[in-house]
């Protein structure tokens, strides 16, 4: 594999695509929850990405969830869940929303990042929420295709090329020879087009705008390596939760209540999506959505920790005791 693992660089503030977490103008990260029903609102800063799943979030903020348990809640774009950390760990943010691979290497250095609670799962079944894409006439219609081409993924090291690894080997591949690059989901339709990679890994509406178009679905890789792994993630880092427990359990909380909201209410999610990803009603509506839950028991963190020790993305498992602490 010509690029393997980026480094995973937790002071590189400047790799960082979170919008407005250098700007001194920011409110500060919060010290404390208000108390709910005091009419006080505690700011509160969270990464997430600009994807369909954060939908729920941006629902549940609409639907006043947050404000209930006294909590105003600021969404950060991030890239991925590893671009997160740098901010998490100084302070200036509070939450992320992301995937789990960041906090498995951050544990694994004792950086006291600490993921709290699920947020979204992929299907075990059927149609999945994200899958490696294709041009129609690139002539890549399964998972082996993909050896020695260039692929995408947003964030490199993480669970998008890990488990488009294990899919192409399990395929008779060699994912060894696949050339992986960085880009950011809402730029794969325009890299593919422009001829700078051969296939990408994304999430929807870009997925869905990219087969839309007369693209391949060529494989969903959550769903062919650990069917049902978590999508994304909730984490802090251990000095928050020791620090302000209030504002943790709060938060911890509140998110409940939003992936239990964002469950029973999909028109208000797809509306969120329309709003915050400025895509047209149709195309929110053709969106595979995830098993939003706040439940880690099932999430498969442990199986993806297994396989970036095999596929050597790591040296050994973290303490999962350490890393994963249920909040509610």
């Amino acid at each position: 594999m010509k690029k393997t693992l980026a480094a995973f660089a937790l002071a590189a503030v400047a790799a960082l695509t979170l919008a407005g977490c250098s700007d001194s103008a920011a409110p500060a990260a919060s010290d404390s929850a208000a108390p709910e029903g005091s009419g006080e609102l505690t700011p509160v800063r969270v990464a997430a990405l600009p994807i369909a799943e954060t939908g729920a979030l941006w629902a549940a903020i609409d639907a006043g969830i947050f404000e209930e348990h006294g909590l105003d809640v600021e969404v950060v774009p991030a890239q991925g869940g590893a671009q997160a950390i740098p901010a998490l760990l100084s302070g200036d943010i509070d939450f992320a929303i992301g995937q789990p691979m960041g906090p498995i290497r951050a544990s694994l250095q004792d950086l006291g990042v600490v993921i709290f609670s699920n947020y979204a799962s992929s299907l075990a079944d059927g149609a999945d929420v994200n899958s490696v894409v294709a041009l129609g006439d690139s002539g890549i219609t399964s998972p082996a295709d993909l050896a020695g081409k260039r692929v995408s993924v947003n964030s490199i090291g993480a669970a998008g090329d890990l488990t488009i690894r294990k899919a192409v080997d399990d395929a008779g591949g060699d994912s060894s020879t696949i050339e992986f690059i960085e880009v950011a989901f809402p730029d794969v339709k325009a890299q593919l087009e422009a001829g700078n990679i051969d296939a990408g890994w994304a999430p929807d509406p870009f997925r869905g705008q990219i087969v839309g178009a007369g693209g391949v679905d060529v494989v969903s890789p959550y769903q062919a390596t650990i069917p049902g792994l978590t999508v994304l993630t909730n984490f802090t880092t251990q000095e928050k939760i020791d620090s302000d427990p209030d504002l943790v359990a709060a938060y911890s909380e509140a998110m409940t209540e939003a992936l239990a909201y964002a469950t029973d209410n999909e028109d208000a999610v797809r509306a969120a999506i329309v709003k915050n990803l400025e895509i047209p009603e149709a195309a929110a509506a053709a969106i595979t959505l995830p098993d939003f839950t706040p439940e880690l028991g099932d999430a498969g963190i442990e199986d993806l920790a297994a396989l970036a020790v095999e596929y050597g993305y790591i040296d050994a498992e973290p303490d999962f005791d350490t890393l994963i602490q249920p909040q509610s």
